[in-house]
């Protein structure tokens, strides 16, 4: 028998989101370990709120939420809250019932300043790092570090001279985008800026590669489990990946090895490595600042096999994390946004590692 095409206005249901949600679905032990880490760290929102005035919205709603943008890549939070305004796993995993009013796009922006001076994002990371470290699913003892190219969320027309006078009336074919010829002019980061985003450097990843506005995002991987240690992102500068393969390395207080690619092979961060007390695994060079001392033992070789999870980490930051082009402006918001990331990543490692425990 043909069943009735009838549609509804309205909606009544005894069942609450928990309900329709399957048990073994992949996001519940990601909420899990994720109202484990909100539980530590609500000693910290507590701080970062005044004892009177209005309510505001839950911080740890507010990071649920962020956090399904990076495990779906939802590319923009007015594109998140319709996500969540009509799907009931979001509405569960953010800890929503079905008739509570969706937020306006906007409260990210009003809190973003709040959760950035907050450093929240670190301490995010650090917690589910705690977790991966109570599970004995954290090495100490060998790293693998590398970096990627981040691109800005500025055009190159907005990088100009920084001496240059109030810029001239758009020309009349496109006012919003307007035609600009930057031929014969050599521009650099000495001389020129973004307008849009004077934190962002000019770079080009190699001879041949076109120059892009960008920063840099730098990992500090375990080899042993593939999570990520350490995060951090910098200006895009060419000296910028091995300074902050130091300053990752400088709380792996009982690391022993440390695998890089030849970008990494250069005698002073070869020494700088050593006076760590770490043994340096890079890839050689020609010219290599390390010899058979180092490359004769089977770990160097171990090493330069494992150093390659790494892109894995970068893969899934660009492609689902949604780092390939930021969608935020500034050097400590870039760096925010890029630890959050890194920690929803080692939120889905720590679940497959578990799930197999």
């Amino acid at each position: 028998m043909r069943g009735p095409d009838e549609q509804t206005k309205d909606m009544f249901s005894y069942l609450s989101p928990e309900q329709r949600v399957r048990q073994d679905h992949p996001l519940r032990a990601i909420r899990r370990m994720t109202d484990d880490v909100l539980r530590s760290l609500s000693p910290r929102f507590t701080k970062m709120y005044s004892d009177i005035g209005r309510p505001s919205i839950p911080p740890e709603q507010l990071l649920r939420a962020l956090l399904l943008q990076a495990l779906y890549t939802i590319r923009s939070e007015r594109l998140l809250m319709e996500e969540i305004d009509y799907s009931v796993l979001f509405r569960w995993f953010i800890g929503l019932s079905m008739d509570d009013p969706i937020w306006s796009p906007t409260v990210f922006s009003k809190n973003r300043d709040r959760l950035l001076k907050a450093d929240v994002a670190s301490a995010f990371f650090d917690a589910v790092l705690n977790q991966a470290r109570d599970a004995a699913l954290l090495s100490d003892e060998h790293f693998t570090v590398d970096g990627t190219l981040l691109e800005a969320w500025a055009s190159l027309k907005s990088f100009q001279r920084k001496d240059a006078g109030p810029p001239p009336p758009p020309p009349p074919d496109d006012p919003g985008n307007p035609t600009v010829n930057f031929h014969g002019e050599k521009r650099k980061n000495d001389t020129h800026a973004s307008t849009t985003d004077p934190d962002a450097l000019l770079y080009r990843k190699g001879q041949g590669k076109e120059a892009k506005l960008a920063y840099l995002g730098h990992v500090l991987l375990d080899n042993r489990y593939g999570l990520v240690a350490n995060v951090c992102a910098t200006a895009a500068t060419g000296t910028a990946e091995r300074e902050a393969a130091l300053d990752l390395l400088k709380p792996a207080r009982h690391a022993k090895t440390v695998a890089g690619d030849k970008n990494y092979d250069v005698a002073s961060f070869v020494a700088d490595v050593r006076e760590l007390e770490i043994t340096p695994h890079v890839a050689q060079k020609a010219q290599s600042a390390i010899d058979g001392r180092t490359t004769r033992h089977a770990g160097y070789a171990i090493s330069q096999r494992k150093r390659k999870l790494v892109e894995q980490v970068f893969g899934w930051m660009k492609t689902v994390g949604g780092l390939r082009t930021l969608r935020h402006r500034g050097g400590e918001l870039v760096d925010w946004i890029v630890t959050f990331t890194a920690a929803a990543y080692n939120l889905i490692r720590l679940r497959t590692h578990l799930a197999m425990a």
